[in-house]
């Protein structure tokens, strides 16, 4: 280049501190825009040629000289500099060194404020895309994990004891529900995010007869924003993506937490395959879930890009301020990061084996078919309240002689309740119990099976 000017140098009698430039500029981070700033350029001179604000001529010659630009960074052929603070002035000064003084005239009728707001939107509709796209594949996955389990006895938790038994398929499907409100969270933000910002200048609009519509027809934007100082100086979307991708970095965690606890010796239900497992330096034994420990470590790094963001903003007046600039290394890093542990989330998930024998060997223990004990006296006309009670001393005495329910004498039964009749143990077996659990969105293999018919539906 011959000319190392700033593009905004006019006001100024001398350079800014080089140290400070190399500091504050934000080519490091914001060069992967460079497709979507010059997309965004392309049509911004398309409009200004539409409405005569430049020439057809002029028009072309930006729009071959961008696309020449844009092919050569594709190819590794450009170094950007720091010299140029940021993708938008990097690519016009490219292009103004290319194509003279036509390239100057780019930059009528708007700012890099509007710029970069159209950058970012462009940018993160496309990511919205791919990581919904993954999603899609990480509930596809549970639902084909449900389909092959509907019969698989596990124990269901809370506060991580044994509480009631359910199907392996149940549990999948309830990761499935997780999931599919974190893809509805995304198309929600996707709505927000597809507003074009460009043409709003630098706060105020611009002083030139543009047509907004026809840019947001040639960038496939849904709505114009309203405002111009609202288009260029908030970041909510961002900050709505970033907490989408924080809360689906939540399940992720949650699930990953099953599946650590679910590998160890002291449960055994599944095994993750070496392809997703590390080994230790000292341990020969040891096979252990690294992957899923990552994915669980990472969850933090996500809640970290939401809070600055949230910081960044929390006391910015409107319009603009360079505080902004701060706005996308926190969404760069959280989406790639979301979008690393969705893709290892499924290699690992897909290929771990599920071991049926230890998961309904545990689902023998912790009598977890004593709300269902207490159930079949309600039905011979005994009050919850004092059923619970009476079964509740069925279990301390089980549990004293170290057997299961279903190993009590019938004799004593009858002297604590003689309600308890021959059916009691036909109705307390696992797998009764976890039928009996027949109202909608329960374990219940024909409730399941619906669930899993939902599902495959909203999937398509």
């Amino acid at each position: 280049m011959t000319e190392k000017k700033k593009l905004w140098g006019g006001r100024f009698s001398k350079d800014i501190d080089e140290g400070v430039a190399e500091w504050a500029s934000s080519i490091a981070f914001d060069q992967i825009l460079y497709r979507d700033d010059i997309s965004g350029s392309i049509a911004h001179a398309k409009m200004l040629a539409e409405q005569g604000i430049i020439s057809a001529e002029d028009a072309a010659r930006m729009e071959a000289g961008l696309r020449e630009i844009l092919a050569e960074i594709g190819a590794g052929e450009i170094a950007f500099t720091a010299d140029n603070e940021d993708i938008h002035m990097n690519i016009e000064a490219l292009l103004t060194d290319r194509i003279g003084e036509a390239g100057g005239r780019l930059h009528t009728a708007r700012s890099r404020n509007d710029q970069v707001a159209t950058d970012i939107r462009l940018w993160l509709r496309e990511e919205i895309l791919s990581v919904t796209n993954l999603i899609h594949e990480v509930r596809s996955l549970l639902v084909g994990l449900a389909k092959e389990h509907t019969q698989t006895l596990m124990p269901g938790y809370t506060h991580l004891q044994h509480a009631q038994p359910v199907s392996f398929a149940f549990h999948m499907l309830a990761w499935y529900q997780m999931f599919s409100r974190d893809a509805e969270r995304m198309w929600d933000v996707y709505k927000r995010t597809d507003i074009l910002p460009l043409g709003a200048g630098a706060l105020s609009g611009v002083s030139y007869d543009t047509d907004r519509g026809l840019l947001a027809d040639l960038l496939d934007f849904s709505a114009v924003a309203e405002n111009a100082m609202d288009a260029v100086s908030d970041r909510d979307f961002v900050i709505e993506y970033i907490s989408a991708a924080a809360i689906c970095m939540m399940h992720l965690s949650r699930a990953c937490e099953e599946l650590i606890l679910w590998s160890s010796a002291e449960f055994g239900f599944v095994e993750m395959d070496d392809a997703y497992s590390t080994g230790s330096s000292i341990m020969p034994q040891k096979k252990n879930p690294d992957m899923a420990e990552l994915i669980r470590g990472k969850t933090g790094r996500v809640y970290g890009d939401l809070m600055s963001i949230l910081t960044t903003m929390k006391g910015l007046p409107l319009a603009y301020n360079k505080d902004m600039q701060e706005d996308k290394e926190p969404l760069f890093d959280a989406s790639g990061t979301l979008r690393g542990c969705l893709s290892a989330f499924l290699g690992m998930t897909g290929s771990m084996k599920i071991n049926k024998d230890a998961m309904a060997q545990s689902a023998g223990k912790g009598f977890m078919n004593a709300t269902d004990a207490a159930d079949y006296l309600v039905r011979k006309g005994i009050p919850f309240r004092r059923a619970h009670e009476i079964v509740g001393k069925l279990v301390a005495y089980c549990a004293e002689k170290g057997i299961v329910l279903e190993a009590a004498e019938p004799a004593l039964l009858q002297q604590i309740a003689p309600e308890f009749g021959g059916d009691f143990f036909d109705a307390i077996s696992l797998l009764a119990c976890m039928n009996a659990k027949y109202s909608e969105g329960s374990t219940s293999e024909a409730r399941v099976s619906e669930q899993i018919q939902k599902a495959e539906k909203a999937l398509g």
